[in-house]
């Protein structure tokens, strides 16, 4: 369920070894595909509970996600803390650098220390170049420049002794002399790493993100890192054909030199991986030119179910656009469905799916520490309805990222980086108000609280809860009152319809921030009692309850929502994928998902790819079992 499963589902590999489970999971780390390494290394582990190596590379495919938080949680979980083996103990290490590198100032500098000695305790013990490497860095961050420069020198003696002549060797010895300031030598190394990683996209971006680091604190021109640029990420999108003899906004004739302009555009600048659906037409035109180049990986989403949006969005452009779409079905690495709902003439999920796959496009590139732009054909016209190429384009400018524009004419035009701005005339937000029925699907982000130890209260205690907890959250929701649509409680349930995903993700923090500072010893209420909240993104009808006298919400989507809190922690919120790449696509830096795994809903309701909601600064913790998995990263 929303969005339904992949069609390349990792979950239908079947019963294997755990060196097959992970080749599989290295396959997938080399494309950048962290989130699907996870997943992958759980099934694995689910065969085999005990194989060390599938617990670290699941681990670190956590780690590499950014998700640092669950990366802990399951180190602890998985009782990979006082491990032997150099990688575990060093996965250890480096989950302390990430905790680290989330806070400022001092405080940076104190971890940084402490993760220093972390990886010094590993180099002490197996003498390996990794582990000097990242703690000569960490010393840099902490402030003690002498000592990672001497350690600096020790890493350069270990690789001439060793004669390692592998990408991991190279960029190692590329950071050591950036560390001493030996910019020349580093770029020599870097020139070296490129030529041989393999296409092994997850180290590239691990690597990138590292000498970044180094650069920044040291004050280098990040310029020396050019030759380990990532690949690519498009999002694709435009008109569809019109009818044979049809002006239309792309006419037919105008196919042979706008399949001529895209194949040059994609030449000049080949990205590896490519987001958007195959609606006859420019989709289709694209996702064809990007597979012609090569070494391209299509990944197809769609607004709804298959058989209608062929009957939509490609039969109507005639026979031979549905064969050619079905053939880039079967060539795609992945087809998503953004609902699989129907249709019902209700342009707003076109619109749903295209920023759908905005956001996974968005994801993938924060995955990959890599570039993404956007590919569309447009005739520089406004949209006509709900949805439409203009308003992906207007979408994707207000992210402030490079776009290419292929008029029907055939003209090329590049739209330079900006900054991200806010929604405007020619990029209008969904309206926060009620809107009519007759109006159709609207899209909405929705929560959905329970509050653990309700049941176990007495009577005794039930005013006070009503005063103190119910109160405390009254106040968090009137804070947010413009944003919140429709709000609705029951005992210990919470349910709240909000404008956007940005403004969900708010309130739904700020209630874990304000049940948090409840003191339950004083109120004498029970110290389980605690918060937990599941957030989704999804198309919805505003409809009048004749019962409640109310407009409310209603829809498949309510219920998706509704099925994550059960299977959320206590005091965590989680959202779905599509509540995540709506974040990602709306810039919220300050906010940020953390994957925690392909989870399978309550009562039954399907799989869903889970993040776990928190605010980028280091500050962020909640009263879970994570702590002491985070006191040990320490």
């Amino acid at each position: 369920m929303g969005p339904p499963g992949d069609r390349a589902s990792s979950h239908d590999l079947g019963s294997r070894s755990a060196h097959a489970w992970l080749e599989a999971v290295t396959r997938e780390e080399r494309r950048g595909e962290l989130l699907a390494a996870f997943d992958l290394a759980e099934q694995g582990l689910t065969e085999h509970p005990q194989e060390l190596s599938l617990k670290h590379r699941a681990v670190l495919a956590l780690a590499r996600a950014g998700a640092t938080d669950e990366a802990a949680r399951r180190f602890g979980e998985y009782g990979l803390d006082g491990a032997q083996d150099e990688d575990v103990a060093a996965l250890g290490a480096r989950i302390a650098k990430d905790f680290a590198l989330r806070e400022e100032g001092e405080e940076r500098r104190r971890r940084a220390g402490r993760a220093a000695r972390r990886y010094q305790a590993v180099f002490e013990s197996t003498g390996g170049y990794y582990p000097a490497i990242n703690a000569a860095t960490l010393l840099l961050i902490a402030g003690e420049e002498a000592r990672s420069r001497e350690l600096a020198e020790v890493v350069l003696g270990l690789l001439e002794v060793e004669g390692d002549n592998s990408y991991y060797s190279a960029a190692t010895e590329a950071e050591a002399h950036l560390l001493l300031g030996h910019q020349n030598a580093a770029a020599a190394a870097l020139g070296r790493a490129a030529a041989c990683h393999g296409g092994d996209y997850g180290a590239l971006a691990t690597t990138r993100r590292q000498l970044r680091l180094v650069c920044e604190t040291r004050a280098l021109a990040q310029t020396v890192l050019s030759p380990l640029s990532g690949p690519g990420v498009v999002y694709f999108c435009g008109h569809r054909i019109a009818a044979e003899h049809d002006s239309g906004r792309f006419p037919a004739d105008a196919e042979a030199r706008c399949t001529t302009a895209m194949a040059q555009v994609v030449a000049s600048r080949p990205p590896a991986f490519a987001y958007g659906a195959l609606a006859g037409g420019a989709d289709i035109l694209w996702a064809e030119a990007l597979l012609a180049h090569g070494g391209c990986e299509l990944h197809v989403v769609l607004p709804f179910a298959l058989d209608e949006f062929m009957r939509w969005s490609v039969a109507p452009c005639g026979p031979s656009w549905v064969e050619r779409c079905e053939r880039l079905l079967a060539a795609a690495a992945d087809v998503r469905y953004a609902t699989d709902d129907a249709f019902l003439g209700d342009d707003v999920l076109f619109r749903y799916g295209g920023e759908f796959a905005m956001g996974l496009a968005l994801l993938r590139a924060r995955y990959l520490d890599a570039e993404a732009w956007q590919l569309a054909l447009w005739d520089g016209g406004p949209a006509l309805g709900m949805a439409g190429t203009a308003i992906d384009v207007a979408t994707w400018r207000a992210t402030g990222r490079l776009a290419t524009i292929v008029s029907p004419d055939g003209g090329v035009t590049t739209h330079e980086r900006g900054q991200p701005r806010r929604a405007s005339a020619d990029h209008p937000a969904s309206s926060p108000g009620s809107t009519p029925a007759s109006a159709g699907r609207v899209v909405r982000a929705m929560l959905f609280g329970d509050l653990t130890g309700f049941s176990k209260l007495t009577d005794e205690q039930l005013p006070t809860f009503t005063t103190r907890v119910l109160g405390a959250l009254a106040d968090v929701v009137q804070t947010h009152q413009e944003r919140i649509l429709y709000r609705n409680t029951w005992g210990d349930a919470l349910y709240l319809v909000l404008t956007d995903a940005a403004a969900a993700a708010s309130c739904a923090l700020d209630l874990q921030q304000a049940m948090a500072r409840i003191d339950l010893e004083s109120d004498r209420l029970p110290a389980h009692l605690a918060l937990r909240l599941g957030g989704h993104l999804g198309p919805v009808f505003p409809t009048h309850d004749p019962v409640l006298d109310s407009d409310v919400f209603m829809g498949s989507h309510v219920s998706r929502t509704a099925r994550i809190e059960p299977v959320t922690p206590a005091g965590a919120v989680y959202v779905t994928e599509a509540f995540a790449a709506a974040l990602v696509l709306a810039g919220q830096i300050e906010l940020t998902c953390d994957y925690v795994g392909h989870m399978a809903a309550a009562k039954g309701y399907g799989r869903l790819r889970m993040y776990r909601l928190r605010r980028a600064s280091g500050s962020d913790w909640p009263a879970t079992p994570t702590r002491s998995c985070r006191a040990a990263c320490s």
